[in-house]
């Protein structure tokens, strides 16, 4: 594994960690001062102790004085031993540069890549991975928490804020662009003809024409019924000035009566010739707009007609923008069918993965694959932080920050170094004395 050795550019352990000492650094500093006072006052006791025994064996004292003494100066020796092994951890003990001294000021990048390491073997490991995900049961707890109607609205409410995150974030004219990218150009880049030739044919393959020229032989009868006047209007507009008003009424009420028995003939007959005539008619101009080149183009020009209509070219802009507004509109409403609808959604998913044991064995399966395969494929790389945050980490400023955080709690081994040893040593001499 490759890491940076650029010395000269590390920050220091303070800058990683915003720098300076906060409120519970301070308490630490503190606590950590009271135990070694209370460290060292077991050693400055068990050398007092040592040196007055001493004293009194010299002026002739009682037997037993020689195991306090035994005790006192075994005290001393674990004291200081366990001084010397806790001190060499952070730093050279009394300042003298004694090797194997200073641990984590000279081991600390191999700290970092042995913490990396642990991390990965015993917490990014498939194996792990799995049997943690298995025992949690993430789909049916996911399931149950869904299923309830207040935590679907959250849901739908968090998903709502996200949508409107989403939106705002997008600029109007790329998406005006996308869109007419997209589907107005689309629209218009191929002929019209050929395709719209396709289908009609389709359509009359199928006899759909019928119910078309149908309706249309309706609406003509319908029309011819209340056309009377009409004709009338058109006959005195034509007719010459020496013609009778009898002779224009009489051709006029003829006109009238031919009309509806003529349109109601060709609504009434299937299989009129006019109905025929205007099948007939379908067919070729769907075979001309499919293989004649002078209708295909009388198309091309219907369409670019069309495209060029203001309402055309500014489809996508008018498309975004109202459909933007209905979204920002229904993300804001909490009884918008929008969070509505996401709500019964999620309150469905949840409801599903709470009672079908399958589903959930699925998506268990899909969860457990999924988290595999990110510790197996980035399993290193994630680890890699660990170790090469340490890495830039100050050598002097971790050693004291470390020192901070679990010095407190080493100098109990001091004491207990003191007080072991007292008690070694108190043994040690009470069995000397019993055996010689």
């Amino acid at each position: 594994m490759a890491h940076r050795t650029d010395v000269g550019a590390r920050p220091s352990f303070a800058e990683t960690l915003a720098g300076a000492d906060s409120a519970s650094d301070a308490e630490r500093r503190r606590g950590l001062r009271r135990m070694k006072a209370v460290a060292l006052s077991f050693l400055l006791g068990a050398t007092v102790i040592f040196l007055v025994c001493t004293w009194a064996q010299s002026q002739g004292a009682a037997p037993w004085v020689g195991y306090v003494r035994a005790a006192a100066e075994a005290g001393m020796i674990g004291a200081l031993a366990d001084w010397f092994a806790v001190t060499a951890l952070f730093k050279h003990p009394l300042g003298i540069p004694i090797p194997h001294t200073a641990i984590i000021k000279r081991k600390k990048d191999q700290l970092g890549e042995g913490l990396g390491d642990f991390v990965r073997e015993n917490f990014m490991s498939p194996e792990v991975v799995e049997t943690k995900l298995r025992g949690a049961q993430v789909a049916g707890r996911m399931g149950k928490w869904l299923s309830e109607p207040v935590h679907a609205e959250r849901v739908a409410a968090e998903a709502s804020t996200v949508l409107r995150v989403l939106v705002e974030m997008l600029r109007d004219e790329d998406v005006q662009q996308v869109l007419d990218r997209m589907i107005v150009k689309r629209i218009a880049e191929p002929q019209w003809g050929p395709p719209i030739g396709r289908v009609l044919a389709s359509l009359l393959e199928a006899g759909r024409q019928e119910a078309l020229i149908q309706l249309l032989a309706d609406r003509a009868f319908e029309w011819s019924l209340n056309a009377g006047e009409v004709i009338e209007r058109v006959i005195e507009r034509d007719s010459p000035s020496w013609s009778p008003r009898w002779v224009d009424s009489l051709i006029g009420d003829r006109i009238h009566r031919e009309l509806m028995d003529f349109t109601d003939k060709v609504r009434r007959n299937p299989d009129h010739e006019l109905r025929r005539s205007a099948t007939k008619f379908l067919f070729e101009f769907a075979a001309d707009l499919q293989n004649d080149e002078a209708t295909i183009e009388r198309a091309e020009n219907v369409k670019n007609q069309i495209m060029a209509r203001d309402e055309v070219t500014r489809a996508a802009e008018t498309a975004w923008t109202a459909a933007k507004r209905i979204l920002m509109e229904a993300v804001d409403d909490p009884s918008s069918t929008l969070r509505a609808r996401i709500a019964d959604a999620v309150v469905h998913i949840g409801e599903s993965l709470r009672d079908d044991s399958d589903l959930r064995d699925k998506v268990d399966n899909w969860i457990v694959r999924a988290a595999q395969h990110l510790v197996g494929q980035y399993g290193t790389e994630i680890t890699a932080i660990i170790t090469e945050t340490i890495e830039r980490w100050d050598a002097e400023e971790a050693s004291r920050r470390i020192e901070l955080h679990v010095g407190r709690d080493l100098q109990f081994i001091r004491i207990n170094g003191t007080v072991v040893g007292a008690l070694a040593g108190l043994v040690i001499y009470s069995v000397a004395h019993l055996l010689f």
